[in-house]
């Protein structure tokens, strides 16, 4: 038996922390159909803990959250837990000072809702072929 003919390939796997539950499925439907395996969290809570239970290829985070907000999460995955992963921001809030804040605390990109469908997989793509 030689191993070398089989290449096990795992599926990127992505977090998605948003309390919409239709922004939420649809996002999770979306990426889904790119081949990605999803995870899916409703709150900031929960998506840190996600974080440290699982290796997520890209988190997707929505900025107003209960319990814990986006911001908070960028944070902490950041400063505290020196976590690497892409981050992308989705948020209804698109003032300039918002989108600057997420940057400043280590988002690496932004979106406004209501968003693309088609540009969230190319920002999706984009984000995870990215090397920090």
């Amino acid at each position: 038996m030689y191993l070398s003919d089989k290449i096990i390939v795992r599926m990127k796997k992505i977090l998605v922390a948003e309390d919409n539950r239709l922004i939420l499925e649809t996002i999770v439907h979306s990426l889904t159909r790119e081949g990605y395996e999803i995870i899916k969290a409703n709150d900031g809570k929960e998506c840190l803990k996600v974080m440290e239970e699982n290796e997520i290829d890209l988190l997707i985070t929505d900025l107003y959250m209960p319990y814990i907000n986006g911001n908070e999460v960028i944070a902490i995955l950041r400063d505290e837990r020196k976590k690497n992963t892409p981050i992308l921001v989705l948020s209804a809030a698109g003032a300039e000072d918002i989108v600057l804040k997420a940057f400043e605390l280590g988002a690496d990109d932004f979106m406004i809702k209501p968003f693309s469908l088609v540009e969230l997989n190319v920002r999706v793509r984009k984000l995870l072929a990215m090397k920090r």
